[in-house]
């Protein structure tokens, strides 16, 4: 069914039907919102994963990295200086090939400052290892994140989707998301393999 949903609220409902077992994030300008809605539903029992609130983008990301080795499916979402943050993390994420999945909410990096949507956040991890996803709309911003997760778990590469700060993460829509019914009949509950380092 087609609803009004800023770009935030759609990926975060997106997600909670997901059913990731483990989220980890650090709010920060524009990737706030979805984070928010994800601590909500789980503050008001609607979902039933560990949300763990992260002193840094950096713990963030080592949350999901051990969450994942140790077999679980896991999300975090960040932006702008906290993908810096993450960098070490983001490299070793993708150098143990783990099915992780992270939205960034594309923003400039600061100097002097800057809070506007740029890509260039992203850039800097672009030759990571990890496999990046843009979206154009609310409806792509769903849509692949529901296709990131498949990616991951099917070929043990971490994945990234990359939505426009601001003008798709703070805008109101006409998008589609699927209910937990639908989304598990293409994306079934998580087994993983035995891997190369795990």
């Amino acid at each position: 069914m087609k609803q009004i949903l800023e770009g935030s609220r759609a990926i975060a409902l997106t997600i909670k039907n997901i059913r990731p077992a483990v989220i980890s994030a650090y709010p920060i300008t524009p990737q706030t919102h979805i984070v928010e809605d994800l601590a909500k539903f789980k503050a008001d029992g609607e979902a039933d994963y560990e949300y763990v609130r992260a002193e840094s983008e950096f713990a963030a990301a080592s949350i999901v990295e051990g969450a994942s080795g140790a077999g679980v499916r896991v999300y975090t979402a960040t932006s702008s200086q906290g993908l810096l943050l993450m960098a070490e993390v983001v490299y070793n994420i993708a150098g143990m090939r783990l099915p992780v999945v992270m939205t960034c909410a594309n923003r400039g990096v600061s100097a002097p400052i800057t809070i506007w949507n740029d890509q260039q956040d992203v850039m800097t991890v672009r030759d990571a290892g990890w496999i990046l996803l843009f979206a154009e709309n609310h409806q792509e911003a769903v849509d692949q994140h529901i296709m990131a997760y498949k990616i991951a778990e099917q070929l043990n590469l971490p994945v990234m989707v990359n939505v426009d700060g601001f003008v798709l993460t703070h805008t109101y829509d006409s998008v589609v998301v699927p209910d937990e019914k639908q989304i598990k009949k293409y994306l079934p509950d998580y087994k993983p393999e035995k891997g190369t380092y795990l």
